[in-house]
């Protein structure tokens, strides 16, 4: 056992999106709890995109015991890695060359215990040079097929942890046994989720609504194709739920609504992004309208929300927010609108099913038995020495 004064550094790396961040962050939270029952003081760095949202959403994040997730964010260039042929490819090669030196001396300064990958472009240079450091790496993929960041740090790292037992056949059988199946990390304020403190939030009196609340989310980016969705069938969506609607701060002029009947103005209320408050908002609503991606889906299915599901779709895209839609489709958790499908009239029936409160409760009761009793960020941050399935917070004790 350390003293009080000892401390330790634990490296997490992630970004591009709030689904390769939000991930990393419930780890880090479990982990700072269990490190606090043994008197360890725990040093959080987080390295992610040096542009776009991923600092704004590391630094707001609290955890469990009011101290933000993590102590210092250090951001790095970034550069995409396509399969396919774009000029742009040549133009990143230099960004991804700048996040090598500067991911180099960042873990040369801080000298983490561990790096825990949370996956996206981001976290391909930190990995392989934590590697070089003889730093050990693990990586979590959370979709059911693996990115192609997660195949290129799989081969730097001591486990790959997968939240679907199928997403192993994805690698090579030498690589298929580096992984261990923990599910997805999933926030431990979604565990504590107040719906009532959501309700305050939103200025709902649920007790006088006489409506569902939906909620619609695009992602962190938000989502054009859902906020035109919405757009095109305000009167009709607010006629059966009170709307709220997490436009994305990316899409906040193209979802402004204008002109509105008095029905939405009583039922309709819009968020640029909803930070700390989003997991009391989804234990407030009573149905999500979401993109597929695999840290949404699995944060409302823990607190049993029905989902109707728009998954992304088409070439620039490889197909892994599909994939989570059918896994919660063939579940029982959610509704579908996929390619062809994503028309006003399908999201309208699938909507007029979600509205009666009767029907919603089998998805209620599917998506409970797919998340009861697993808490994957503990999990992954629990230290298993006897089982010698994996050691990450071993590591660190």
């Amino acid at each position: 056992m350390k003293n009080k004064q000892d401390y330790v550094k634990v490296a997490f790396v992630g970004g591009g999106t709030g689904g390769h961040i939000y991930p990393g962050l419930a780890v880090a939270d479990e982990l700072r709890k269990i490190c606090k029952n043994n008197n360890i003081n725990l040093k959080v760095c987080w390295i992610g995109n040096s542009v776009g949202m991923d600092k704004s959403i590391v630094e707001k994040n609290i955890d469990q015991f009011g101290e933000k997730s993590a102590d210092v964010f250090y951001g790095i260039p970034s550069g995409k890695l396509r399969r396919y042929f774009s000029i742009r490819n040549f133009f990143d090669l230099f960004k991804i060359f700048a996040g090598f030196i500067v991911s180099f001396f960042v873990l040369l300064k801080e000298k983490p215990k561990v790096l825990f990958s949370k996956g996206g472009f981001v976290s391909v240079p930190p990995c392989i040079c934590a590697k070089l450091l003889k730093i050990p790496v693990y990586t979590h993929e959370c979709d059911f097929t693996p990115g192609l960041a997660t195949k290129i740090n799989s081969k730097f790292v001591k486990n790959i942890l997968i939240s679907y037992e199928e997403t192993a056949s994805y690698f090579s059988k030498s690589i298929a046994q580096k992984t261990i199946v923990t599910g997805n990390p999933v926030r431990p304020v979604f565990y504590t989720a107040d719906a009532k403190k959501g309700l305050e939030f939103l200025e709902v009196d649920k007790e006088n609504l006489k409506k569902p609340i939906l909620l619609v989310l695009g992602g962190s980016l938000g989502a054009k194709q859902i906020n035109d969705l919405v757009k095109e069938n305000l009167d009709w969506l607010c006629s059966k739920f009170f709307v709220v609607h997490q436009t994305g701060e990316k899409n906040v002029d193209d979802a402004k609504v204008q002109n509105v009947s008095s029905e939405v103005e009583l039922n309709y209320k819009s968020y640029p992004f909803i930070y700390s408050q989003m997991p009391d908002v989804i234990a407030a609503s009573d149905v999500i309208l979401s993109r597929a991606g695999a840290n949404s889906i699995w944060e409302c299915a823990t607190l049993g929300k029905p989902m109707v599901l728009v998954p992304l779709c088409g070439s620039g895209t490889r197909g892994d927010q599909e994939d989570n839609a059918s896994f919660f489709e063939k579940s029982g958790g959610a509704l579908v609108l996929a390619r062809e499908n994503a028309t006003s009239e399908k999201l309208k029936e699938c909507l007029d099913i979600m509205s009666d409160a009767s029907k919603r409760e089998s998805f209620v009761q599917a998506n409970y038995s797919l998340t009861k009793n697993t808490n994957p960020a503990e999990k992954i941050a629990k230290s298993n020495p006897e089982s010698n399935e994996y050691s990450f917070s071993s590591c660190t004790m």
